[in-house]
C-alpha cells in the first residue's frame, strides 16, 4: 500500500468518525423518542436532522468561561484528551481486509492502552476545576473506569487464547467458521458490560447522572470545552460497537452480496442502537453497587472463564 492510500485511508476514518459522532446526536434522540412512545426532535429540518447543527452552533457561541481559579492549561486540556485517545483506537480497527489505518501485532493491548488513558481526562478535568465537588465527581468516575477496565481486558484474553494472536485481522479470519460469540458468550456479555461502564453510559453514568453532585467532574466546563466531553462518549459507544462487531461477531465477514465494510458497519450499527435501547429501558444502580458488581460477579466470571477457556484450548490441542 503506497503512502497516499494510507493518508486517504487515515483522512476518510476521520471523516467518518466525526460525523457518526455528530450524527449519533440526532439518531440517540430519535430513537428515545420512539422507543418511549413521544416525538423528538421534529422542527429543525426534515425529521428534526439539522438539531445537530443547531446544538454545534449552541456549543459554539456559548460563553467560553476558564474560571480564575482553574488550572487553565490543564483546564484546556484535558476534554481534548478523552477524544485523541478514542480516535487513536480506532487505528488498529479492520473495517474491511483493505481499510485499516495500522494492523498492529499488538493490536488488542493498543486498545486496551488507549482507552484506558481516557481515565487522565476525566481526573483532570476534576482536578484542575479546582472545585472541591468536580474532584469528588472525578474520582468517582476514575474508580468506575480503572476497575471495568480490567474485566474488559481479562473478557479478550479467552479470544487471544484461542486464535494465539493479538492482532484484530488474525482474530476476524479466525471467525470464518463460527463467530466467537458462540465459543465465548459469557466474555461476550462482560466486555459489553464493562464497555458500557468505560463510555459512562446510562445505566452507569453515574459520574455526570442528576443525582452526582452538581454535575459532577465537568461542573465548571462550558462551550466547546463542554461538548467534547459528549464527543469523547459518541466516539466511545462507537469505538465499544465496533470492537464488539470485530472480536466477536466476525468483524468484515458476511455473505457475498454485500462487500465486507458494510457487513463491518451494519453489525456496528446494530450495537450502537443497543446501547440506545439500554438508555431508554434500565434504571441506575447506586454507586456501591455498580462497583460491588463488578467486583464480586464480573471478575470471578472472567476468570473462570478464562479457565475454562485455557482447559478445553490445551485438551482439543492434544
Amino acid at each position: 500500500m503506497t503512502v497516499m492510500q494510507h493518508i486517504w485511508i487515515v483522512l476518510g476514518v476521520l471523516f467518518v468518525l466525526l460525523n457518526i459522532a455528530a450524527g449519533l446526536i440526532w439518531l440517540e434522540r430519535r430513537m428515545l423518542a420512539m422507543w418511549q412512545d413521544r416525538l423528538g426532535p421534529n422542527r429543525a429540518g426534515p425529521l428534526g436532522i439539522l438539531i445537530v447543527l443547531a446544538d454545534t452552533l449552541k456549543l459554539f457561541f456559548k460563553e467560553d468561561w476558564i474560571p480564575p481559579f482553574a488550572d487553565k492549561w490543564v483546564f484546556i486540556t484535558a476534554p481534548a484528551i478523552v477524544v485523541a485517545s478514542v480516535l487513536m483506537s480506532f487505528v488498529i480497527i479492520p473495517f474491511s481486509p483493505s481499510i485499516i489505518v495500522s494492523d498492529l501485532n499488538v493490536g488488542i493491548l493498543f486498545f486496551l492502552a488507549m482507552s484506558s488513558l481516557g481515565v487522565y481526562s476525566i481526573v483532570l478535568g476534576g482536578w484542575a476545576s479546582n472545585n472541591k465537588y468536580s474532584l469528588l465527581g472525578a474520582l468517582r468516575g476514575a474508580s468506575q473506569m480503572i476497575a471495568y477496565e480490567v474485566f474488559m481486558g481479562l473478557s479478550l484474553m479467552g479470544i487471544v487464547m484461542l486464535t494465539g494472536s493479538f492482532k484484530l485481522s488474525d482474530i476476524v479470519n479466525a471467525q470464518k467458521d463460527v463467530w466467537f460469540v458462540f465459543k465465548q458468550p459469557v466474555a461476550l456479555v462482560i466486555f459489553f458490560i464493562a464497555g458500557v461502564a468505560e463510555t459512562h453510559r446510562l445505566p452507569f453514568d453515574i459520574p455526570e447522572a442528576e443525582s452526582e453532585l452538581i454535575a459532577g467532574f465537568h461542573s465548571e466546563y462550558s462551550g466547546m470545552k463542554f461538548g467534547m466531553f459528549f464527543i469523547g462518549e459518541y466516539l466511545g459507544v462507537t469505538l465499544i460497537s465496533a470492537m464488539t462487531a470485530t472480536m466477536f461477531f466476525g468483524g468484515w465477514l458476511g455473505p457475498a452480496f454485500l462487500p465486507p465494510w458494510a457487513w463491518f458497519f451494519i453489525k456496528t450499527f446494530a450495537f450502537i442502537l443497543f446501547f440506545i435501547l439500554l438508555r431508554a429501558s434500565l434504571p441506575r444502580p447506586r454507586y456501591d453497587q455498580l462497583m460491588e458488581t463488578g467486583w464480586k460477579v464480573l471478575l470471578p466470571l472472567v476468570l473462570l472463564n478464562l479457565m475454562v477457556t485455557g482447559a478445553i484450548a490445551l485438551w482439543i490441542r492434544g
